[in-house]
C-alpha cells in the first residue's frame, strides 16, 4: 500500500485568505552613487566642524617666534570661547582689525585647490593674525618695571619661557624702543589687547598703539572678541614640533581687574 497520502496535521490553505507577501529584497544604490553620497556627507560634516569646532592655520609671519615659526600649521579649537571670551595667555587666531596685515600676509592660499579645501576647513586659510592675549576687559598693561617685564593689573609677568626679547631690553620695545615707560587701559569692554612672543618684530596691539605723549593720536590697539575665531591647541606641522599648547602659569598670578 501506497504511504504517500496527505497527513491530517498539514493545514489545508484556506481559499479566503490572501497570499503572504512576498518580501522585496531591498535595493542597492550603485556605487558611484553610493561614492557621491558619502562624499557629500564627508562635506558637509568637513563644514560644520570648520564652523563649530576646529579649524586650520598656518602662521604668517616670525611674530610668535620663538615658539611658532613662520608656515607652521597649527590648529584652533571653537568650543572655548562658546560661552566665555579669551583669557589672558591664551595664543587666538583673529582676524585682520584692518591694515595689520600686509598684502603677503592676507593673501591666504593661492591654488585652485587649495583654495577650495580653505573654505571647508582642510586647508589652512589666510587673512588671520595669530597673537597671544596679554590683557582682557578692564586691564591696564605697563611697560615695564626694573627688570624689564610687563606688568598686568600691578602684577610683573615672567615670560622667559616663551617671549624672545630680539635684542631689546624689555618686553615691550614695539612702543617706545624701551627708552620710555608707557601704559595701555583699561581694555574697553569686549575687547582685548595682544602681543606677539616675539616682541620685537611684532606688528600687534603695542605696535599699534598711540605714544605716551600723543594728544591727537587716534589709534586703535585692541582687537574686538567678536573677530577672535579661537584658541590655538595644537601645533600640527612639521611632524617633528608637534605639540599641544598650553596657557602659560604666570598667567594666573595676574588679579582681575578692579
Amino acid at each position: 500500500m501506497s504511504t504517500t497520502e496527505p497527513t491530517t496535521d498539514a493545514p489545508a490553505p484556506d481559499p479566503g485568505k490572501p497570499d503572504k507577501p512576498v518580501k522585496k529584497e531591498k535595493k542597492h544604490l550603485p556605487v558611484w552613487q553610493e561614492t557621491i553620497l558619502l562624499l557629500g556627507i564627508a562635506l558637509v560634516l568637513a563644514i560644520v566642524i570648520k564652523a563649530l569646532f576646529v579649524q586650520a592655520f598656518y602662521i604668517p609671519s616670525e611674530s610668535m617666534e620663538p615658539g611658532l615659526v613662520k608656515n607652521d600649521r597649527i590648529l584652533v579649537e571653537k568650543p572655548s570661547y562658546w560661552f566665555d571670551g579669551p583669557e589672558r595667555g591664551d595664543i587666538v587666531v583673529f582676524k585682520d582689525p584692518g591694515g595689520w596685515l600686509d598684502g603677503e600676509e592676507a593673501a591666504g592660499p593661492t591654488s585652485p585647490v587649495a583654495k577650495v579645501l580653505s573654505k571647508i576647513g582642510l586647508y589652512p586659510t589666510g587673512g588671520h593674525l595669530v597673537k597671544r592675549v596679554i590683557g582682557v576687559e578692564g586691564d591696564v598693561i605697563k611697560c615695564c618695571d626694573d627688570k624689564g617685564r610687563l606688568t598686568v593689573n600691578g602684577k610683573a609677568l615672567n615670560e622667559k619661557g616663551y617671549a624672545r626679547l630680539g635684542g631689546a631690553t624689555c618686553y615691550g620695545p614695539m612702543v617706545t624702543d624701551c627708552n620710555q615707560d608707557w601704559e595701555v587701559g583699561p581694555v574697553p569692554k569686549g575687547q582685548i589687547f595682544v602681543m606677539g612672543d616675539n616682541r620685537n618684530n611684532s606688528a600687534d596691539s603695542s605696535y599699534h598703539m598711540c605714544q605716551p605723549k600723543a594728544t591727537d593720536c587716534t589709534k586703535n590697539p585692541y582687537v574686538d572678541v567678536d573677530d577672535v575665531v579661537g584658541k590655538v591647541f595644537v601645533l600640527l606641522w612639521p611632524s617633528d614640533r608637534f605639540k599641544t599648547i598650553h596657557r602659560p602659569d604666570t598667567f594666573a598670578d595676574v588679579p582681575d581687574a578692579k
